[in-house]
């Protein structure tokens, strides 16, 4: 029980573990039960609000229950030495923590390889200890000159040791960890020998040859490269693809390097690492190919510099294409290495098709239509021959969803398994299209497995931290909470939760259910944000897509920060519409005549105060989001895809919507004061003609041919099944104003014909905004109507249309785009 209420993170449970931990200890005197105490404590530091309390109370007191075990001589376990480590370390006593960590107790860190090393590592940058620093770092390379993080930190240190200008102590060790380089010359000459003794290994090893073209980058930058003559970084990249280059790694590892490259020597470099690829020509193929799985790794690693050089990006239409040809010849001729492969495992030569796909894409924003479906020809095809490869999937599901057919996606993503986290950092590309192409089903599950995993994460790092409590892996248990309280505050979370409410109301409100149920079966509130603003968490993959563009073509930084203030505003926007929803049948019409409206009850904002304020909100809201879209923005076409937030402006929804919750709020006007003031019954009949003519708006730029084909070329529009699932949307929530006028007119005009009764008068005038609503519901009609003879008529085209008799030019594959993918389902 006491493991149990570990979970719950309030000060009164965490303290009672404190309690607790210490009563177990005095019965059974075991480490375990002390160290339950003292981690609590840790807890309630990281809980706390106040970082102040968490120094001076939770974690000193930590830290003095350990140094009386330290001091009795009582520590026992490695969980015991990492926690005293953790509490010093927060507690910012770098110089004790290291004391820890080099002293008797350090001998206990043994579980994790050179974990003794890593944490010193990290107290000496913290005190900027970098002569200690250095030594360390040289003596682990000298061990293992294979590993990446200690030349980082290698070079780092004599960097900053030559800023400083430090010098030796004479006749004294230069540091705790022993010699220290602090001249280039000296890092010059430790990465040569590295090299040396490189070359005498039986298994080679690319960390010393990396690390001298990183010494090479750090010295350009620093402007003094050509005074220590390294070599040429191009001839230094060419001998590492020489001895390197039939690895999968490669090409990443060069990746980092070829900036150190000149422009002008970009196709000159690409030529020399082509004459050392041993490829033949056959009789049968027009171009030299390779013999084996080794020549072909190397050329595709050639293929892959190319892209990334910008060397296909130059190339006119006609070039492109050739190389598309040429890259689709290699790809068939690699899956002759691959026959032996099993379903689950990749195919050699994949990446040409993944390239040949991309030059294509190139083609396809220049405005050749026809490249995109050679696009999904080869995907297709590539998938038939790997279909466990992520990659061909994950650009089928991008580029189905820009062209606007959805249903092959739900089984694409389906196959790719998602899995934990996952369902976070790419479950985007499946929820960003779902609703907004119209298939509401696809749309409410894919929702329901983002919000089963994100409500289980609850329950599971719950787990997490009971086992590392029972097992003393002390160390863990911050990571986990972290990781809890990232995925709290998951903007990925936030957007499926609150795109799931919306959905079930369009599905259910006025349908299955009344709105007020289905309101309130959701537990919803207007009054109530829970969304976690000022901490939301953008955790989405943007690089999910395996992507060869040059730096300049490729997602940036600012443009993860843009998407992320794009997101984060029709979050807002979303949000502010759904609050307003809810807040509908809480104005529910009152038998009894109101004098006044109540600005407040028992210090609470009254129902319409709320509406209102939330009304300024969304204005606020749209305001920004406008400001934002003037930027026009473009992402990279495999980068983060925009929101729906340019269509809702654009298309009229956002002045409809915004309009409706005006007329909730005059009609609320009338309510509370009568029928007496004309200019609101004016203002009232106003706002109905003028929504009639915006949806009537909307729905016109819902109209058009989804499918286009012209000369020969097929052109898909999805734009107008976007704008029909805004229009569906804006006439709900219409239907649910409407719903409300009924219920606040109605009794006006039932008590003005009691009235005309008992005066037993003919021909009593009735207020213009009975009329003014008649006319307004007949028009809703007449357009309802409209809208589903519309999408009835979709159905019939659809249904009516063969691609199968379609034929692209210039296909580059002479196979028929299979029917069942690009005949979809576009709406309802």
């Amino acid at each position: 029980s006491v493991l149990s209420a570990i979970c719950f993170r309030n000060d009164e449970t965490l303290s009672y573990i404190f309690q607790a931990g210490m009563a177990l200890y005095k019965i059974v005197p075991k480490n375990p039960y002390y160290f339950w105490s003292v981690m609590s404590l840790i807890m309630q530091s990281i809980s706390a609000q106040d970082e102040n309390l968490s120094k001076t109370m939770f974690l000193p007191l930590a830290e003095r229950m350990v140094e009386k075990m330290v001091k009795e001589d009582k520590i026992e376990a490695e969980a015991e030495v990492e926690l005293y480590y953790m509490i010093l370390e927060r507690l910012e006593k770098y110089k004790e923590a290291l004391d820890v960590v080099r002293g008797k107790l350090g001998e206990k860190l043994t579980s994790e390889l050179q974990s003794r090393e890593n944490k010193c590592m990290a107290m000496y940058k913290k005190l900027c200890r970098w002569p200690e620093c250095n030594a360390l770092s040289r003596r682990l390379l000298l061990k293992n000159s294979d590993d990446w993080q200690f030349y980082i930190t290698y070079f780092d240190s004599v960097f900053q040791l030559i800023d400083e200008s430090w010098t030796p102590p004479p006749e004294e060790e230069h540091s705790l960890e022993g010699e220290v380089h602090y001249t280039v010359e000296q890092a010059v000459k430790f990465i040569e020998e590295r090299i040396t003794e490189e070359s005498k290994s039986s298994r080679p090893l690319r960390g010393p040859y990396l690390a001298k073209l990183e010494l090479i980058r750090r010295l350009r930058y620093r402007g003094c490269n050509d005074e220590y003559k390294l070599g040429d970084p191009e001839e230094l990249m060419f001998q590492y693809f020489k001895k390197f280059g039939d690895k999968p790694c490669c090409f990443t590892d060069l990746k980092v390097f070829v900036d150190l490259l000149p422009s002008s020597q970009y196709t000159k470099f690409i030529s020399q690492l082509l004459e050392v690829i041993p490829l033949s020509a056959t009789a049968e193929s027009e171009i030299a190919l390779p013999a084996d799985i080794k020549a072909l790794q190397q050329h595709l690693c050639v293929v892959q510099l190319s892209r990334l050089l910008g060397i296909y990006h130059a190339m006119d239409k006609k070039q492109k294409l050739t190389v598309v040809r040429e890259l689709m010849l290699r790809y068939r001729h690699g899956l002759e290495f691959g026959k032996s492969c099993l379903k689950t495992e990749l195919q050699f030569s994949d990446y040409y098709c993944l390239l040949a796909v991309h030059l294509l894409l190139d083609l396809w924003l220049e405005g050749e239509e026809s490249a995109v479906w050679q696009c999904l020809t080869l995907l297709e095809e590539g998938l038939s021959h790997s279909p466990s490869n992520a990659q061909f999937k994950l650009l089928l599901i991008r580029i189905y969803c820009r062209l606007g057919a959805f249903e092959p996606v739900a089984e694409l993503y389906s196959s790719l398994d998602a899995k934990h986290i996952q369902h976070d950092t790419i479950g985007y590309l499946l929820t960003r299209y779902a609703e907004s192409l119209g298939h509401y089903a696809a749309a409410s599950q894919s929702c329901n497995f983002a919000l089963r995993f994100f409500h289980s994460n609850q329950k599971d790092t719950s787990e997490y931290i009971i086992q590392a409590y029972k097992y003393g892996a002390f160390e863990k248990i911050p990571e986990f909470i972290a990781f809890r309280n990232r995925l709290n505050s998951s903007l990925h979370f936030a957007q499926v939760r609150t795109e799931r409410m919306l959905l079930d109301l369009l599905l259910e409100a006025n349908i299955s259910t009344s709105l007020e149920e289905s309101i309130k079966s959701m537990s919803l509130s207007p009054e109530e944000d829970d969304i976690p603003w000022k901490d939301l968490r953008d955790n989405r993959d943007l690089t999910v897509l395996f992507n060869w563009d040059p730096k300049d073509r490729d997602i940036s930084e600012e443009h993860r920060k843009l998407s992320l203030e794009e997101e984060t505003m029709w979050l807002r926007i979303r949000s502010l519409t759904l609050r307003l929803v809810s807040g509908l049948p809480t104005l529910s019409h009152t038998i009894q005549p109101k004098n006044s409206e109540k600005t407040a009850e028992n210090g609470v904002s009254s129902k319409i105060d709320t509406i209102r304020s939330l009304l300024q909100q969304l204005e606020a809201a749209v305001d920004s989001g406008k400001k934002f879209l003037e930027q026009k923005i473009q992402y990279p076409v495999l980068g983060p895809p925009p929101t729906r937030m340019a269509g809702f402006f654009s298309n009229g929804s956002c002045q409809c919507q915004t309009s409706l919750f005006y007329l909730v709020s005059d009609i609320y006007e009338l309510d509370t004061n009568g029928l007496g003031k004309s200019e609101i019954q004016e203002r009232i009949g106003n706002s109905f003609k003028s929504l009639v003519d915006r949806l009537t708006d909307l729905f016109n730029k819902c109209k058009g041919d989804l499918i286009e084909v012209r000369d020969g070329t097929l052109k898909t529009h999805p734009n107008l099944l976007e704008n029909l699932v805004f229009f569906v949307e804006t006439i709900s929530i219409a239907l649910w104003v409407s719903s409300y006028c009924d219920s606040v007119l109605r009794p006006f005009k039932s008590n003005l014909q009691k009235k005309k009764k008992k005066k037993k008068e003919s021909s009593v005038a009735m207020p213009p905004v009975f009329t003014h609503f008649l006319d307004y519901v007949t028009e809703l009609q007449t357009l309802t109507s409209n809208v589903i003879d519309h999408i009835k008529g979709l159905e019939i085209i659809l249904t009516a249309l063969k691609l199968e008799d379609l034929s692209l030019k210039d296909t580059l594959v002479n196979v028929t785009v299979i029917r069942d993918l690009l005949t979809v389902q576009y709406l309802l």
